[in-house]
């Protein structure tokens, strides 16, 4: 048996090992003893703050996304149906899939008439294939995220200033949607027209809430949910919503601005070994051409990139902070 055989193996043994320590260990009993306390805290307890915090909790949990409670391989294909849908174009899941297979056989072959190395050219175009559609979707999702939290907060103040005048939360939800360009006026859109065909205002926004998956959102949807059960000033209760998240906002530049030197050298270090690989095997083909044919540099190159994966993995969470 080969050294990359050996390695397959050993990989494979180490995942079925961690896949069955994942299914045999239950949840943890000082997380599960906390929970109770919690639970029963809240049923008892009198104070103010506490029940707004259940109340807060339980919105939270209603608001979850449904089709990760889904079993089997349609609860997949449903959740990248989703991810296509949050991008606001107009992608359907097979265009995606043929866009993955074209790019997998594109890179293969090319890889193929390369390196002449049948195996690596497959597992690098699968690897391609799969990953950078998957990169280029996660970049429309944050680009129309990004565009949405600027402009929810001035949807807030419109609704505020609605509110104030006397209209109804329906006819001001309508005015945010006509007056807002972009994302936000696009949901707010697809909301009034929801309720138009007969559905509740709640069940829209929480329709809206489950497709986007965007915490701001939910913060709005959970307070609109408390003041429905709390009753109070609506107006001011989403004043001093839009007052929070322009703040978080203003936070997230903050940190994004103190990380980006660490973020530089983290992109400058984690690109500049494929940089000069490249340019090797470009001017000198021969000079590193076994790294696709001695299975011994095979295992060593695969071990330089898992260590690389894993550095950069790090190097991601260290820069990387919830708000």
């Amino acid at each position: 048996m080969s050294i990359l055989q050996l390695l397959l193996v050993g990989a494979g043994i180490m995942s079925l090992l961690v896949v069955g320590y994942m299914l045999v260990a239950g949840p943890s009993a000082a997380k599960e003893s906390q929970r109770r306390l919690q639970a029963l805290r809240f049923r008892h307890s009198e104070s103010t703050d506490t029940k707004v915090e259940s109340q807060l909790k339980k919105a939270i949990a209603s608001r979850k996304p449904k089709v990760q409670h889904a079993a089997g391989s349609t609860s997949r294909i449903d959740a990248l149906a989703i991810r296509l849908d949050r991008t606001g174009k107009n992608w359907s899941l097979s265009q995606y899939f043929y866009a993955s297979l074209g790019l997998a056989l594109a890179v293969a072959v090319l890889m193929y008439l390369r390196s002449g190395a049948a195996l690596l050219s497959l597992g690098i175009g699968v690897f391609i294939g799969a990953g950078l559609p998957h990169l280029v979707v996660n970049f429309f999702i944050k680009r129309r995220t990004a565009n949405f939290n600027a402009k929810f907060p001035d949807a807030i103040e419109l609704l505020v200033r609605g509110l104030r005048s006397g209209l109804p939360v329906t006819e001001t939800l309508a005015v945010v949607a006509q007056e807002l360009p972009g994302p936000v006026g696009e949901e707010f859109k697809g909301i009034t027209e929801r309720i138009k065909i007969g559905k509740t205002m709640e069940e829209s926004l929480q329709n809206t809430a489950d497709r986007l998956g965007i915490p701001e959102f939910n913060f709005f949807c959970i307070t609109l949910a408390i003041q429905r059960e709390t009753g109070g000033n609506l107006a001011e209760t989403l004043s001093n919503l839009s007052d929070v998240l322009r703040k978080r906002s203003q936070m997230k530049l903050k940190i994004k601005a103190m990380s980006s030197e660490s973020k530089a050298s983290a992109y400058i270090v984690g690109a500049l070994p494929f940089i000069v690989f490249g340019m090797i095997y470009w001017i000198n083909p021969g000079y590193i051409g076994g790294f696709f044919e001695d299975e011994r540099l095979i295992v060593t190159g695969l071990g330089g990139l898992v260590w690389m994966s894993i550095g950069g993995f790090i190097m991601a969470k260290m820069v990387s902070f919830e708000i």
